[in-house]
């Protein structure tokens, strides 16, 4: 497991392509393959259709992404994958940003329970 969830909000995605922001979110993820397992990482897109940001009267819009990570990783580990997801989640909306108000902001939740999973996917990467 790590699950990357990113919110959106329909106001921006006519500007931005979600798809290859997947893409680059995976890829900077994978860039840590010793706390990554490639087989575990799981990341998807919710388009925001009900929201408000501020106090509602422009046009704004934001992103959340939340990254959940099964426990185990050190703190160090947990900032330099977040620091490089968000580093390039920015850049990713860098040209949104200078033309708009938007909000960009990431979580990490870290399990500290069992998690339940069955997966097979990992048989393919070793």
């Amino acid at each position: 497991m790590p699950h990357l969830i990113i919110e959106y909000t329909d106001n921006i995605k006519e500007d931005v392509n979600i798809p290859q922001l997947l893409k680059k979110a995976n890829d900077s993820l994978l860039q840590h393959r010793d706390i990554i397992p490639i087989g575990g990482l799981r990341s998807r897109a919710i388009e925001l259709h009900d929201y408000c940001v501020a106090d509602g009267a422009e046009d704004d819009a934001f992103v959340h992404a939340t990254l959940k990570l099964g426990g185990g990783r050190s703190e160090e580990q947990i900032k330099s994958v977040c620091d490089d997801l968000f580093a390039t989640i920015k850049a990713h909306f860098s040209e949104v940003f200078a033309k708009r108000y938007v909000a960009l902001s990431m979580e990490v939740y870290e399990f500290t329970r069992p998690t339940y999973k069955q997966n097979n996917i990992h048989l393919r990467y070793k």
